[in-house]
């Protein structure tokens, strides 16, 4: 995973693509898409920790898997210029980026919980993975909180 996501990293590198030369709106589209997808996965394992589908450890773990390795991938479409108060389409608050060092200290926690979520996941100890779960589950309440808008 870590290969892939530092390959995805290093074409941006190669091509010569800043931030300046990304349009706000396609900034937005990139991490809305992401988090679309973080929380599709999400959802389905909060409905099996709730008792709402019955619980299934392979099915969990994958999405648990799929999860951790898309945490780190939002961080890049954070540009300048796209809060919605710049942008309609944007969720993200414009205190984000004067509060940068807390944004990404929650980011680092997030994706530190996730990664843990789907190392307990594979071991498949229902309990753990539960608690596990609400563990995550408030490192990514903890930035929409503060920093996203409802």
């Amino acid at each position: 995973m870590k290969k892939i996501v530092l390959a995805a990293s290093l074409s941006l590198l190669a091509t010569g693509l800043q931030a300046d030369d990304i349009k706000p709106e396609k900034a937005i589209e990139y991490r809305q898409s992401v988090y679309n997808v973080m929380g599709w996965h999400f959802k389905t394992m909060g409905a099996m920790v709730k008792g709402e589908m019955p619980f299934n450890k392979e099915v969990f773990a994958k999405k648990a898997e799929i999860v951790a390795f898309m945490s780190p991938l939002p961080g890049e479409g954070f540009i300048k210029g796209t809060s919605s108060k710049e942008v309609p389409e944007s969720k993200a608050k414009a205190i984000l980026w004067e509060k940068m060092d807390d944004v990404k200290a929650k980011s680092q926690d997030s994706q530190k919980e996730t990664k843990a979520l789907a190392e307990i996941a594979k071991a498949g100890d229902e309990k753990a993975i539960k608690e596990q779960f609400g563990k995550t589950a408030k490192t990514c309440k903890a930035c929409h909180d503060d920093y996203r808008e409802e």
